[in-house]
Formats: C-alpha cells, sequence, structure tokens
C-alpha cells in the first residue's frame, strides 16, 4: 500500500460578533474557532485521517515537507517511516512534533487496512471507554459558572472545568457557587491559566498559595496551571505542601521538559494534546514513565471530535489508574449549555460520538473508527489571522493565541 496524497485542510468558524470577556487585569477577544484536519490516501482507495493545529505554519509544514517526504512511500509501519522522518527533516523538533501529529493519519489508513482499531497499533486496548470532563467555563460571574456547571451536569457528565479570572475574591465565590450547586459527588477542576497571564495583575505566589488553600475546603478535583508553566521548582515547591491535587503540561515544549515534571513529579496529573505535542510516538513514551512514577494523565483537547476520539484510542491502552480523564470541550447549541458556539467541533464527523454515563465509548472498527466529513471544508473555508487576543491593562499590550496550545503565546 502506496500513499498517494498527503493533504491538510485548515477550516474556521467566525462569529457574528466578537466575544468580549473582561478579567481581572484585561479582556480577552475570541474571533473565531479555528481547526485542520489532516487527510492521507493510498493508492488502493483507503483514506485516513487526523486532526492537526489549526495554524498556516502546521499546513505549511505539511504541504512543503511533510507531504513530499510521505509521497510515494509504502505504508506497511507507520514508526519505521517516523523513524526515517526524524533521521531526516524531522531532525528540526517544532517540525518533528507536527509530523507526529500528522502520523496519526497514518495509523488511521494503516487500521483500516489491517481491519483493526488504531488503539491495536499502538500498544493494545485495554478497556473500551475512557472518562470524560466537560470543559467550558470562561470568564463568567460566578453565578454563571455555576448555572453552567449544573447545565453540565445534566448533561450526563460527571465532572467540569472552569476557568476562573475574576480576581481573587470571585474566583473563591465561584468555586464556592459551584460546589453548592453540583454537590459533593460531582468533580470540579479550575484551570487557572490566566492568573499569570495578567500583565502587573497576575496572582502573587502567596495569593495562588492562600486560593489553594481555601479552594481545597470545596473539595477541587485539581487545580491547572496557576503559575507560569515553565517554572517547574515553583510548581514542586506547592505541590509538596500537599495542600490540593495540581495538574500541568499542556505547554511542555519538548520530551525533556515532560520528563522534568515527571520525574520531579512536580504535578499530580501530566497532561499533553496528542494534536500539538507530539501524537502518539511522545504519548506513549510519557504515559509509560507516569505509570512508572505513580502519577495520573489527563488529556488536553480543545478542539473537534476527531481530536477527541484521536486521544482516546492512546488513552484505552492504559488503565483509568494511569490516564484517568480525557477533556470534553462544550460547546454551546440552541438547548445546549456551553461555553459558546463551535457547531465545525461535531460536524467535521458525519455521526457523533457515543458518550455514556460521562465515558465516552471507543469504537472497535477499523482505524479511528469515525467518518470524517469533508463537506466541511465548503461550510467552514478558512479565515487567517490569530483566533483571540489577550490585552492586559498594566503593562498596556495585546498578544495573539493561535491554535497550537502547546505555546503560550504567539505574535
Amino acid at each position: 500500500m502506496k500513499l498517494s496524497s498527503v493533504r491538510s485542510h485548515l477550516l474556521s468558524y467566525p462569529f457574528a460578533e466578537p466575544i468580549r470577556l473582561p478579567f481581572y487585569g484585561g479582556e480577552r477577544t475570541i474571533l473565531k474557532r479555528d481547526a485542520m484536519f489532516i487527510r492521507v490516501e493510498a493508492d488502493n482507495g483507503l483514506v485516513g485521517y487526523a486532526p492537526g493545529p489549526g495554524s498556516e505554519q502546521a499546513r505549511q509544514a505539511i504541504e512543503q515537507t511533510i507531504a513530499p517526504f510521505l509521497q510515494d512511500r509504502t505504508l506497511a509501519d507507520p514508526d519505521a517511516l517516523r523513524v526515517q522522518f526524524l533521521e531526516g527533516p524531522g531532525s528540526d523538533p517544532e517540525l518533528a512534533k507536527i509530523y507526529c501529529c500528522a502520523e496519526i493519519a497514518l495509523y488511521d489508513l494503516a487500521g483500516k487496512a489491517r481491519g483493526v482499531p488504531v488503539s491495536e497499533l499502538i500498544g493494545g486496548r485495554v478497556r473500551d471507554h475512557i472518562r470524560l470532563y466537560g470543559s467550558a467555563g470562561m470568564y463568567m460571574p460566578p453565578e454563571a459558572y455555576a448555572a453552567e456547571a449544573a447545565a453540565v451536569a445534566q448533561l450526563g457528565f460527571r465532572a467540569y472545568k472552569m476557568r476562573p479570572a475574576l480576581g481573587p475574591e470571585g474566583d473563591l465565590e465561584t468555586v464556592r457557587q459551584m460546589r453548592h450547586w453540583v454537590g459533593p459527588d460531582f468533580e470540579l477542576m479550575v484551570d487557572a491559566h490566566t492568573w499569570w497571564r495578567m500583565g502587573d495583575r497576575s496572582y502573587s505566589l502567596e495569593t495562588i498559595e492562600q486560593l489553594a488553600r481555601q479552594m481545597a475546603e470545596y473539595d477541587i478535583a485539581w487545580l491547572e496551571e496557576p503559575m507560569p508553566p515553565d517554572d517547574h521548582a515553583a510548581y514542586l515547591q506547592l505541590k509538596e505542601k500537599d495542600i490540593v491535587p495540581l495538574a500541568g503540561g499542556e505547554h511542555e515544549p519538548s520530551e525533556e521538559r515532560y520528563l522534568d515534571l515527571i520525574m520531579t513529579q512536580a504535578v499530580d496529573y501530566v497532561q499533553m494534546d496528542v494534536c500539538c505535542q507530539g501524537g502518539y510516538s511522545l504519548g506513549r513514551r510519557i504515559l509509560a514513565e507516569i505509570a512508572r512514577q505513580g502519577l495520573r494523565f489527563a488529556f488536553h483537547s480543545w478542539g473537534t471530535a476527531l481530536e477527541v476520539m484521536a486521544a482516546a484510542h492512546l488513552g484505552i491502552c492504559w488503565p483509568e489508574a494511569v490516564a484517568e480523564w480525557l477533556e470534553y470541550p462544550c460547546y454551546s447549541s440552541p438547548g445546549r449549555a456551553g461555553m459558546y458556539p463551535f457547531p465545525l467541533a461535531a460536524e467535521i464527523l458525519t455521526e457523533p460520538l457515543k458518550i455514556e454515563r460521562g465515558h465516552l465509548v471507543v469504537p472497535r472498527a477499523p482505524g479511528l473508527g469515525v467518518t470524517v466529513d469533508e463537506s466541511v471544508l465548503e461550510r467552514y473555508p478558512w479565515i487567517p489571522g490569530p483566533w483571540s487576543h489577550f490585552r492586559t491593562d498594566s503593562p498596556a499590550e495585546t498578544r495573539a493565541v493561535m491554535s497550537d496550545h502547546s505555546v503560550k503565546w504567539t505574535g
């Protein structure tokens, strides 16, 4: 089976009006949501798909370097092709990450050719489902977070992750109200990445420790990225105080930094995005080390249903005691709770994902077990530029955010 075509397709869903979200020290403006799917076709007519970073840089890398490398090569073992790529153009670490994302499409194609699911090609599944947490909540009044948490619970999820940005008192009040409305048996995750993006109003280490102690009284599942993600020493210092479980990892730039995070045990939950940070190959290596260190893993997944399914195939190759959680972004629609509409996220697949009692059921059909609806290309044409901006009051500056979530800032 030879590879006859490798293409990457960028997509955008623009909002009718920019979404403006004030936070403690500035404002975030969201203009659109971006996505990518990668399409690899073989000479026998089979097609494999993968999600990708919704950026022009990633598309350029695929079209100019990765596609020419793969063109006309025989796909027998995706791992062997990756080794060859890494010995050549993949010596550039950023290019290697994009290749490992595109490689998911090779696994999808190989699984279809062999009649087995992707999970059987990357380690072998040990279960058929993985626990989801409903992820939404961006820069709202406390009562709005509480209402959204309750609505996500009504959808069948058993956990909810939100993003606080109201100032220390407002953030604590938000957690208090959420716990009141969802009760004691529902998991709450606090993603605090805005706390170090507020310019001169970013929270101090003392404030973070105090908030962690106060939020721990409401039994939160974890506190995610409360400090700059490259300061592993600060995370370890906070973790050693055993206040509340800590999570982090989605901004780690390399395997070496991941290993430092894991080996020092600076967090309780290690996170990774398979679309941006190294695909299945890095995921398999760090999951093995996470298991050896007695830590836990939680996927970062902040895009389409195709991204969710690609991550799930890796997660089910490990027991729940290791790969415990998969992030499921909750987008709004008429009659459905969520942070904002992003219909492309679901429409990229012809059939909805199967979710039962807060768990994603991973199909045993060949490949990823899902079908990409290529008509989204006509409905959601690409719009260049960043999808959102952070503006801080002091210092007065604006930073762009692209769809590669492993990068703290771009532009």
